[in-house]
């Protein structure tokens, strides 16, 4: 039940936009609790590396007196990955294609997120 509505609000951030490629929540330990992945996409691959990438991203902005970490960001030539913490135990992942609107995707994430730790 609570990965069914986890998943129904993935899929309206993913509608949100069509900027947007994909997203997923990952526990912090990197257990994957719900994703709209494309196919061929490895969601243990995915899991691990946000859990990961948010850890250290933690960890760094403590470590360099940033304050509270709000999101990871990962720009490629192909796109972005946008991580944000949902709630104390999990990350909400976002892939975004290379000309994505940012901004917009930005806030959207940020509702999903605040949605999803309500149901966490």
């Amino acid at each position: 039940m609570r990965e069914e509505m986890i998943s129904s609000i993935l899929s309206d951030l993913n509608g949100t936009s069509a900027d947007i490629e994909a997203s997923a929540v990952i526990s912090t330990d990197g257990l994957m609790i719900a994703a709209l992945l494309p196919s061929g996409m490895d969601e243990d691959r995915v899991g691990a590396m946000s859990a990961a990438m948010l850890s250290l991203g933690d960890r760094t902005a403590q470590e360099l007196a940033r304050g509270s970490l709000e999101q990871v960001m990962i720009k490629g030539n192909q796109g972005y990955v946008l991580m944000t913490h949902s709630g104390e135990d999990a990350v909400l992942s976002v892939l975004a294609k290379p000309n994505a609107r940012l901004g917009l995707i930005f806030l959207d994430v940020k509702r999903a997120a605040e949605n999803i730790t309500k149901l966490l």
